[in-house]
């Protein structure tokens, strides 16, 4: 299955408010499994909202599964964060904006509901990097991106180094 091209700013979609996903059909599932390998793809890659393919849908899959024991994915339809504690500034960066990276303050420990592939609704508490990742994909739902949540755009945002 070959993946969806990553959308790159200033794309317009990614300024976009996402539609809520009402129902999940067999287009629908296969466009989330091709996200799923879109994402696998991208190096480093843990997370992908889907208007970073040009889909404005509510629908953003998370997978630190590599970098955090006990961690798995998790595929969030109508993601909304329930709560938000434990502030903390790391370094974060987007596929969407593959030149930079930047300082961010995002919440550590998070409530989040939201619906799988049958609508069924879920909630659970994320921490660490996985709550981190979760916000970072709301936000593109949101029409957001990371840079937008810089303190300073000359002091918190880097050019992200290539070595050969």
């Amino acid at each position: 299955m070959p993946s969806f091209p990553i959308r790159t700013f200033p794309d317009s979609a990614l300024r976009k408010i996402s539609d809520p996903v009402t129902q999940v059909d067999h287009s629908l599932r296969s466009f989330i499994d091709r996200l799923i390998e879109t994402m696998r793809h991208q190096p480093g890659g843990i997370g992908i909202a889907a208007p970073q393919v040009g889909v404005l849908k509510r629908i953003a899959v998370v997978d630190v599964s590599l970098k955090v024991p006990g961690a798995r994915l998790l595929i969030l339809i109508n993601p909304v964060i329930i709560s938000a504690q434990d502030y903390q500034i790391s370094r974060e960066g987007c596929m969407s904006l593959p030149d930079y990276t930047a300082n961010i303050k995002r919440a550590q420990r998070l409530i989040l509901k939201w619906q799988d592939m049958d609508l069924r609704e879920h909630e659970k508490t994320v921490e660490g990097l996985e709550a981190r990742c979760v916000q970072h994909e709301v936000d593109h739902l949101n029409g957001m991106l990371f840079v937008d949540r810089a303190v300073s755009l000359k002091s918190d945002v880097f050019r992200r180094k290539r070595y050969l």
